[in-house]
């Protein structure tokens, strides 16, 4: 019992280190409501969500996806938007492969801040009080802000797909709490993500892979941050045949990184505008499709495999 209690209050210190460092600086996780809170210009599309590892496109998100798809189609990875360089194939998951993938560092001025559960609990998480929402952040109604609030919001009350568990966390109390009742009461876990151990002003450039583990975990949760005044995780856990690695990646300039990636081995169910299969040029079925995750996604792992 005692060291249970030990780990889960090492996982509460590192998470919080990660979310303070994702944050900006602990001064900042209670924060005063009002016009200091600034939410950065944002273009309602799937791009972003594309690059975060969103691998499965929604009936609802599909409009707006192929909006990206036609910016992708028939270009090769020289010309299109240089974030999507984080998808590939198993056969490229080898030591010594070399290709070109995008890890922007994360912004501390920029991050979007995490508060506490008391805090984010007084206010509505919910489309149908966007309105309000919009006067409580002083956001004018078709502003870019706005709509990334309606986007996000939509997309947390999305049915779960088949298959697959879902949740939006607005808190840190909510992101642990939700992620244990995935896995389990009884379960330990940890939490993985890109980490630059060497770092580098250029966010593309080609890597070499110098490191494979494959992690062998019976489940896997990702969280991936959607644009909101304040910190939210949109985390799913999907019961298929995925394949989760950790992998130590050399670049150009001298820059080292350890990241997590995952293959989904199924991809037969997924739209078929789906943006990994134009920038991988294959079809849904005919390929597993495996993708980085960006700096500021969480991974979580039961124990004691993660680390």
């Amino acid at each position: 019992m005692r060291l249970g209690l030990a780990c889960l209050s090492f996982l509460l210190c590192a998470l919080l280190f990660f979310l303070i460092t994702y944050d900006g600086g602990a001064r900042k996780i209670a924060i005063t409501f009002g016009r200091d809170i600034e939410l950065k210009e944002v273009s309602i599309d799937l791009q972003n969500l594309a690059r975060d590892g969103h691998v499965q496109v929604r009936k609802e998100d599909a409009k707006v996806n192929n909006k990206l798809a036609k910016k992708i189609k028939g270009k090769d990875h020289n010309h299109m938007d240089p974030e999507l360089n984080v998808f590939f194939t198993p056969k490229d998951l080898k030591i010594g492969k070399k290709m070109p993938i995008y890890f922007a560092q994360r912004n501390a001025s920029t991050s979007p801040k995490i508060l506490p559960r008391e805090e984010s609990d007084k206010i509505p998480f919910s489309s149908k009080h966007l309105p309000s929402l919009l006067k409580f952040f002083s956001f004018p109604k078709h502003s870019p802000q706005a709509k990334a609030m309606e986007y996000t919001l939509k997309h947390c009350e999305f049915q779960a797909m088949e298959g697959e568990t879902k949740f939006c966390a607005t808190s840190l109390e909510s992101l642990l709490d939700s992620t244990r009742q995935i896995f389990g009461n009884s379960c330990q876990f940890s939490m993985l993500s890109t980490t630059h151990l060497v770092n580098s002003s250029v966010p593309l450039q080609n890597y070499t892979i110098s490191q494979v583990k494959n992690m062998s975990v019976p489940r896997v949760i990702g969280c991936h941050p959607l644009p909101y005044p304040y910190a939210v995780f949109y985390c799913h856990s999907q019961q298929s045949d995925t394949r989760l690695f950790v992998v130590m990646l050399e670049g150009e300039d001298g820059a080292r990184v350890k990241a997590p990636a995952i293959c989904h081995m199924d991809t037969s169910m997924w739209n078929k505008d789906h943006v990994a299969f134009n920038v991988l040029k294959v079809e849904p079925g005919t390929s597993p499709v495996c993708h980085f995750f960006p700096p500021d996604n969480l991974v979580w792992v039961p124990l004691p495999s993660a680390l």
